[in-house]
């Protein structure tokens, strides 16, 4: 632990000084993009800074996924992937298990995270506020991707269908997720008139996993959440698929976005491309965890047209990508 916070330390340290001289010397188109970022190209993520002194190309390389679950079962799962990541870059790469969507984007945003995967809702966030630069998620073998936002009860609750959510309590997992908070908060009000506090109770679980355990035990009512978390959890036999029903199940949204820090060297975001466009599934550690919830390739897309539903859920909101 103390090699990885030296790590970050320094990477931060070194970073800080250009990503202040990107924010005074660049004057460039940006969209949402925060003020430090340019978006010459109009793509609506942020530009390879043009100065090579405000490129970086680190010794080490941080790679962080989404948390979600647990992360000792995503160190393992991750650890083949990794490898090869390794050898298409030259780099050690050390995987950093970050508790909070809020803390990932900072950490991309302070220049201590060259590598990640955000989640569904963190990636306009992390893109506009972190320079986040995505251009894979996962998919099935035949090209199929994304998940459904699920809101789920335990039987006998007395909730059989999303009007019975009225009275009730409804627990959310962070207002940066997607099928956790902002797209339930958009149809439940679009589409069912119902409001948190008004007329349902919010809590927050803080992470899918928690949100699904804590209904099949029936420490919360119903909950939203992302239906491959779900599925991941049925096949590990975290939770039996009797302990939970599903009261709606929404269009498909798409999954984690994969992608690197903006001002990496453009060889280096190259290679690490690369690393996810040509790794090979079968018989790793990647495949054993997520062909559970039917994924075993990363395919490549872009943000602008992928990420488009989400930016709307997110102007329905009233959401702001203000950046702190």
């Amino acid at each position: 632990m103390k090699i990885l916070n030296s790590l970050l330390t320094s990477a931060a340290v070194a970073l800080s000084f250009s990503l202040a001289g990107a924010a005074t010397a660049q004057d460039c188109p940006r969209g949402d993009l925060d003020k430090r970022y340019c978006d010459l190209d109009g793509d609506l993520v942020a530009d390879t800074p043009t100065d090579p002194a405000d490129q970086v190309d680190p010794d080490t390389l941080i790679f962080a996924y989404t948390p979600v679950e647990d992360p000792a079962v995503y160190k393992a799962a991750w650890s083949d992937f990794l490898t090869h990541l390794e050898n298409e870059t030259g780099k050690p790469v050390v995987f950093f298990p970050v508790q909070s969507n809020a803390a990932q984007i900072e950490a991309m945003r302070s220049g201590r995270l060259h590598i990640a995967g955000f989640n569904t809702g963190s990636n306009p966030l992390a893109v506009n506020c972190a320079g986040f630069n995505p251009f894979t998620i996962m998919a099935s073998k035949d090209g199929n991707f994304g998940y459904e936002m699920e809101i789920i009860t335990y039987p006998g609750s007395g909730i059989e269908k999303v009007e019975d959510l009225k009275g009730k309590q409804l627990a959310f997992t962070s207002p940066t997720s997607n099928s956790g908070f902002k797209a339930p908060s958009a149809i439940l009000k679009g589409d069912f008139d119902l409001l948190p506090d008004r007329d349902f109770e919010p809590v927050y679980s803080g992470k899918h996993d928690n949100s699904i355990l804590g209904v099949a035990n029936k420490d919360y009512m119903a909950a939203s959440i992302a239906n491959s978390v779900k599925a991941r959890m049925i096949s590990r036999d975290v939770i039996k698929p009797e302990q939970v029903v599903t009261i709606y199940k929404s269009q498909t949204f798409p999954t984690t976005g994969f992608g690197t820090a903006h001002n990496l060297t453009q060889d280096l975001k190259d290679k690490i491309r690369n690393a996810f466009l040509n790794f090979e599934w079968d018989g790793t550690s990647l495949q054993a965890e997520f062909e559970k919830s039917n994924e075993g390739q990363f395919l490549e897309m872009t943000y602008q047209e992928f990420w488009e539903v989400i930016r709307k859920i997110d102007t329905a909101n009233g959401v702001s990508y203000a950046c702190e």
